[in-house]
């Protein structure tokens, strides 16, 4: 399948096939470090949203939330899911805004779908741009040096008799700042089994090299991959959570 197709083409499925994030924890991680470091806006602009389950829980805080995703049968959904959020059909890494936001969030790794240094540098600036002063920018990242080829997550679920398996990977060549994420999903009947395929081009950068980037437009802040614990980040762990804030 072509890039992004399996997102858009499979949109109904998309749920199944994140079943396994606990959306709920990552989003009172969120708050919580808005609440820490933020400026106490409630302008919310969530990016890379796609069917809107984070939001869902960050409008219970009480936070006026947009998305944005480049999918509109996500969105479609997303607005279903959240029908008081506001939701955009756009690109993250050349986004531009006449509303000023006071928390940014892009979940899920998402952040990788930049495709490139240069992309990523673009969504960067367009961040800034949109953030009020003190505004802060939340996100998870995974690390190039730390990627292990070899790792593959998959889980499973049944949804109207049928047994869906979702997989995923991380793929990096060991040099480049480019690396890719390999998707699947099987259904399987009684009658047949079905399985669709898909690669996404991601960016690539050690924390030091994204920090780097990050430096000019932002106080930066990074953390351990637990939603549950506020922990510095060790200096060896290869998911962290990245917060920044505009200064």
């Amino acid at each position: 399948m072509s890039y992004n197709a399996l997102y858009t083409d499979l949109s109904g499925y998309y749920d199944l096939m994140c079943a396994d994030i606990n959306y709920q924890a990552q989003s009172n991680s969120a708050h919580r470090l808005q609440q820490i470091f933020g400026n106490g806006g409630q302008r919310h602009l969530d990016l890379a949203c796609g069917t809107g389950p984070h939001i869902h829980h960050l409008l219970q805080y009480g936070y006026q939330c947009k998305g944005l995703d480049i999918n509109q049968p996500m969105l479609d959904i997303a607005q279903q899911r959240c029908p008081s959020a506001q939701f955009e059909l756009g690109n993250m890494c050349d986004f531009v805004t006449d509303e000023a936001y006071d928390f940014i969030t892009c979940f899920l790794y998402s952040i990788h779908y930049s495709g490139d240094t240069q992309n990523l540098n673009n969504c960067i600036k367009s961040v800034h741009s949109a953030l009020n002063k003190g505004g802060v920018f939340c996100f998870n990242s995974v690390d190039k040096n730390q990627i292990d080829n070899g790792l593959f997550a998959k889980h499973s679920v049944i949804h109207e008799n049928s047994k869906f398996s979702f997989g995923s990977s991380w793929y990096y060549s060991g040099e480049g700042d480019k690396q890719t994420l390999k998707l699947s999903i099987e259904k399987s009947t009684m009658e047949e089994t079905q399985c669709w395929t898909d690669e996404h081009p991601m960016v690539a950068l050690s924390f030091y090299a994204l920090s780097a980037l990050l430096a000019p437009y932002f106080d930066v802040h990074i953390f351990e991959h637990d939603h549950d614990k506020l922990l510095p980040w060790d200096k060896k762990s290869g998911n962290a959570i990245f917060l920044c804030i505009k200064r």
